[in-house]
């Protein structure tokens, strides 16, 4: 009875997908989700993989539509998928089981859509400073508040990293879970004591690289 009961939800998953193909961008990844795993997934990026079967882990689009049975939309993290990303999901039924159908728009698509920031606005005491892009030197996540930084002084915004990575100039690039950082502010990169990479600001400031985002690193600046 369950052999026949995943291959109607496949049937059916699949009669969503071939509506979904005629307006969505051919390289968007799809997946549904029914109670608690996917039943489904189709990926339109080889950077993307997610099998069938897998949980629907908690805070992701899904599990946020299963809950509240409602359209949810968010930029997603690389937690799931290795590379920041806009999905969209809707609540559907298959065979009267609530379901959760998620669209993942490529990056490309959101940065089309969205114009790149050409200033931030920080707080620092009780002033507000509207700040050029292209003079902040990093941004860091610290103690669930984004900081960003020029010439040594601290400025606190409410924009997440999350955010801001979808929306920056491609002169920032993410190095860790907790930093981006302005690119013409490099000084030099290196390995410390443990091996682990270093970037070095022309301040003197030393930020820490996560193995996660080094390709970020290597691909932009080519080393």
């Amino acid at each position: 009875m369950n052999n026949e009961l995943d291959s109607l939800q496949k049937d059916i998953s699949q009669q969503f997908i071939t509506m979904l193909q005629d307006w969505i961008p051919t390289n968007s990844s799809i997946a549904i989700a029914v109670q608690n795993s996917y039943i489904y997934f189709h990926s339109g990026s080889h950077s993307i993989h997610l099998e069938a079967g897998r949980q629907v882990e908690p805070g992701s689009i899904a599990e946020q539509v299963l809950q509240t049975k409602k359209r949810t939309d968010a930029i997603l993290d690389n937690t799931l998928f290795g590379t920041p990303y806009y999905g969209i999901g809707y609540p559907i039924h298959i065979q009267d089981t609530l379901a959760a159908l998620v669209i993942v728009l490529p990056s490309t698509f959101t940065a089309q859509k969205l114009e790149p920031y050409q200033f931030l606005t920080g707080k620092r005491d009780e002033e507000w400073n509207p700040v050029a892009i292209e003079k902040i030197s990093y941004i860091e996540s610290l103690q669930k508040k984004t900081w960003f930084y020029v010439e040594k002084e601290q400025f606190k915004t409410s924009i997440t990293l999350k955010e801001l990575q979808m929306r920056l100039p491609a002169f920032f690039i993410r190095i860790h879970r907790s930093y981006i950082v302005n690119i013409h502010f490099i000084k030099k990169m290196a390995r410390d004591l443990t091996s682990n990479f270093i970037v070095t600001l022309k301040d003197g400031t030393e930020l820490p690289v996560s193995q996660s985002y080094l390709n970020n690193l290597r691909n932009a600046l080519e080393f």
